[in-house]
């Protein structure tokens, strides 16, 4: 049986992995995470998530590397920093729709496989106070874009087109691809 380390703390992507029957070690990659003033969101997330697998090279197992972000009228939005920035995130994507874009690396031995998969997310309208109220749930602090469509959250999504997975951190239909492709047999 071939180890995988899922190089991430985020206890969504790992629901998702065991999601599919996954067995894995979590050892998350510490590095850096900072955007180029020029860089592409879409760039940004691939590189990161290349990076964060190249962090657990030499582990001796299939590494499961991935980074997420969310972009609305051009803007990126992270993970916020506080409360007051985490209701300006929800307020700016009242309304609208935005991306959220994953880039996902699955790499071993001498070989990676990188790729970044786009959702698109549409939220219905609200008020401040229904953001500021969601905000005091505690649910949105740890996620790009502020919010979580697995819970809470997806009260505000009118539709989803692409990966519900994508939008939670990890599109588990391109990485199930992606380890099997490294040879790794999912059941």
């Amino acid at each position: 049986m071939t180890n995988i380390v899922l190089a991430s703390a985020s206890p969504r992507r790992a629901e998702l992995l065991r999601q599919i029957g996954l067995k894995f070690l979590i050892r998350p990659s510490n590095i850096e995470e900072r955007r180029a003033s020029n860089e592409e969101p879409a760039d940004y997330v691939h590189r990161l998530s290349q990076e964060k697998a190249e962090h657990q090279a030499g582990s001796n197992a299939v590494v499961i590397a991935a980074d997420t972000t969310v972009v609305v009228d051009n803007t990126v939005l992270e993970k916020p920093v506080d409360a007051s920035d985490g209701v300006a995130m929800l307020m700016q994507l009242s309304g609208k729709v935005h991306e959220v874009m994953t880039g996902v690396t699955v790499s071993g031995d001498d070989r990676r496989l990188s790729q970044v998969v786009i959702s698109t997310v549409a939220f219905k309208s609200f008020d401040q106070t229904v953001a500021e109220r969601y905000w005091a749930t505690g649910e949105p602090v740890d996620k790009a874009g502020g919010y979580a469509i697995q819970g809470l959250g997806s009260s505000f999504v009118e539709h989803l087109t692409g990966s519900y997975s994508n939008v939670m951190g990890l599109p588990l239909f391109e990485t199930a691809a992606m380890l099997e492709q490294m040879g790794v047999d999912l059941f």
